[in-house]
């Protein structure tokens, strides 16, 4: 008892320091980019004594401290400010793109998972052998192909020469606007309406670039699965289980592969916010509309406060799950408790 309250105490100290600091961190980015925000409001013919006035209006005539504390103080009400671009606020903007993110993450972290963790557990239970040989290409490749080279060829092969895939979008122009949006994910609420149609096409739109987005992550996953599993075979207590006479399933998947299921964790939890943050390049080539097209499209009018808000919010993911990585080893590892 005594250390899970140390654990929480530590954890409402250390989360609300983080966060801190990366606010800071976008304040500061926001303030050093050759971006004038008064200007991408009102654009470069206002006359003088209209930015002027704005600049006041916006605080941008104060000092910095002041204006990080204004700033802390919008954060601490959930306002991201208004979006120059939608002329909405910035915070509805991102309830609106983020599920369209995280289905596609999440679909993609699925894939590799499923993938991932078998590779690299057969190939390290077969080492040296031709399994191993190949994964460990496998692996090599995929994390040295870039993720726009590989979106470009997908849609090149199986759209544009296939016709396999159907195409970029998130959804075919008949199928647009037609499923009540209710969780915000595409196919969960196609399956909820009872609309097949709908959630086959939706399913389809959204194989291509989640299994683009899933390659690096395989690789990632299977090259680390491999690596830990290979460490916890050459354990003295993997050789007394073989010398009880256990089956080899069990050994593998009971003693080792249970062993480094805590280590692996971290692998996954990190793992999955790099795909919620990776995704801007694969959402601007598929024209899939998420968070990263709209941080892309954001940047490139300007719109810092869009801009800001995205960061802030992938910042965020990354701290929460580094959170529940930290829950969970403690679920797993009695040590660690």
């Amino acid at each position: 008892m005594r250390a899970s309250v140390r654990a929480l105490a530590g954890a409402v100290v250390t989360v609300p320091i983080t966060l801190l600091g990366l606010a800071l961190v976008t304040f500061l980015i926001g303030r050093v980019m050759p971006i004038d925000p008064v200007l991408a409001i009102l654009g470069d013919r206002a006359p003088e004594e209209v930015i002027a006035r704005t600049r006041i209006e916006m605080g941008l005539d104060r000092p910095l401290p002041i204006q990080f504390f204004r700033y802390i103080t919008q954060l601490m009400h959930g306002d991201l400010g208004n979006s120059v671009m939608t002329s909405h606020p910035v915070t509805e903007d991102i309830a609106h793109f983020f599920p369209a993110t995280i289905e596609l993450a999440t679909t993609a972290m699925l894939i590799a998972m499923l993938i991932g963790i078998p590779l690299g557990v057969f190939a390290a239970v077969r080492q040296g052998s031709r399994l191993d040989n190949v994964v460990r290409v496998f692996c090599l490749t995929g994390q040295s192909v870039p993720v726009f080279v590989l979106a470009m060829l997908s849609l090149l092969v199986f759209y544009a020469r296939l016709g396999w895939a159907p195409g970029t979008g998130r959804a075919d122009v008949v199928f647009q606007d037609m499923v009540p949006e209710n969780t915000g994910l595409l196919t969960v609420d196609s399956m909820i309406a009872g609309d097949w149609d709908s959630f086959r096409d939706a399913l389809a739109h959204l194989a291509q670039p989640a299994g683009v987005l899933a390659w690096f992550s395989i690789a990632y996953i299977a090259r680390m699965t491999r690596a830990f599993m290979l460490d916890a075979l050459s354990g003295e207590y993997i050789i007394t289980a073989r010398a009880k006479g256990l089956s080899a399933a069990r050994i593998i998947w009971r003693h080792a592969f249970g062993n480094i299921a805590v280590r692996l964790v971290t692998v996954l939890a990190l793992t999955y916010a790099g795909l919620l943050e990776g995704a801007v390049i694969t959402e601007t080539v598929f024209s899939w509309p998420g968070l990263g097209q709209y941080l892309t499209v954001s940047l490139l009018n300007a719109d810092m406060n869009a801009v800001l808000g995205a960061t802030l919010v992938v910042g965020l993911v990354y701290v929460v799950l580094n959170l529940l990585a930290d829950m969970i080893y403690r679920m797993l590892d009695p040590r660690v408790r």
